[in-house]
């Protein structure tokens, strides 16, 4: 009977000092916040925090982790904020009456330069589909132009 009530308990006793050392630790406290600031999109802040936990403590797969993750979420808002900008200049382009030569070889040059940047992205499982499914339509897009500028 004793053993069926104390083996519970050392558990619990366990878990519970696990627990506040996870809270207390410094380290961990900054995997949390920097966990957080990833969840809620801020990638830049995750990053700085992460490496800072994990900086404090390199066993602090949390740390590790979310350092990881926020990088390569940071490379998907990199690639479409770029995809953005240079969609905008080929849009501008294409309000010409005539697009030149050279406009084609810029166009193709972007369009070149962009499907070569997504095929380097990899997502991860928890890349934010959102940011993943934009680059996906923007690589898309790119193939389309580079398509339609090489016939």
């Amino acid at each position: 009977m004793k053993s069926k009530v104390l083996i519970p308990s050392v558990a619990f006793l366990l878990l519970f000092i696990m627990g506040v050392y996870f809270l207390v630790n410094p380290s961990y406290e900054k995997s949390l916040k920097a966990k957080y600031y990833f969840e809620t999109g801020d990638y830049k802040e995750a990053l700085v925090l992460a490496k800072e936990a994990f900086s404090m403590d390199v066993y602090n797969r949390m740390a590790s982790t979310v350092v990881a993750q926020s990088i390569t979420s940071l490379k998907y808002v990199t690639y479409n904020n770029d995809a953005k900008r240079y969609m905008y200049i080929i849009n501008k382009i294409a309000l010409h009456d005539v697009i030149s030569d050279a406009d084609k070889a810029k166009i193709r040059t972007i369009c070149n330069i962009m499907i070569d940047s997504y095929i380097k992205l990899a997502p991860s499982v928890v890349t934010d589909s959102d940011l993943v499914e934009d680059a996906a339509s923007y690589y898309d897009n790119f193939e389309k132009l580079l398509e339609k500028v090489t016939r």
